[in-house]
């Protein structure tokens, strides 16, 4: 990352440009998740990935006052999955259920198949109940690895205001996921 941050301060475009493909290598996978729980399914989540480099890739001359690439990124994508959810709102559109995130084993048989795919149900129903701030704190922290600073950057609100998001996205999830 430190090699990252120093092609930005150079004027070449070129490193800009190297730069940014690395970075969105490198954090394609946890950008893809965070987008999938943001949007609701796999689909809409690539295109929301594809829309959020193109945005990226046209504003790559403002790499040079970055300072943290990363969170950078991160809100851009926020910021197009909360636009893509809004539009599907609006078209009142249903998710429909996503079995490609589910990977299957073929040492288990059903039965331990169908308990995990229960779980894991459980869990996205309780981070899509969570408050849309919880929710993005939560999924930064967890999917985009993010510290507390970098979230801070990345939403622009103070520390302070990412922690407490997060204890209450913690308790809720905890509440949710005690009660099945």
């Amino acid at each position: 990352m430190a090699r990252v941050a120093r092609n930005f301060s150079s004027a070449n475009s070129t490193a800009d440009t190297a730069a940014l493909e690395e970075v969105f290598e490198q954090y394609q996978a946890e950008l893809l998740g965070t987008l999938y729980y943001l949007v609701g399914n796999t689909e809409d989540a690539r295109d929301a990935l594809q829309e959020t480099f193109i945005k990226c890739w046209r504003h790559q001359d403002q790499l040079v006052e970055v300072q943290n690439i990363k969170a950078w990124v991160f809100r851009i994508a926020l910021n197009t999955g909360r636009d893509l959810r809004q539009t599907a709102w609006r078209r009142k559109r249903q998710s429909l259920p996503d079995d490609e995130s589910m990977i299957e084993s073929r040492q288990n048989g059903p039965s331990s198949q169908a308990a995990r795919n229960e779980q894991i149900q459980r869990v996205q129903t309780a981070l899509r109940d969570l408050a849309e701030e919880e929710q993005e704190v939560f999924l930064l922290r967890q999917n985009g690895d993010m510290t507390y600073e970098e979230i801070s950057d990345s939403l622009g609100v103070p520390t302070g205001t990412v922690k407490t998001r997060m204890r209450r996205a913690l308790m809720k999830l905890r509440e949710a996921l005690a009660e099945t």
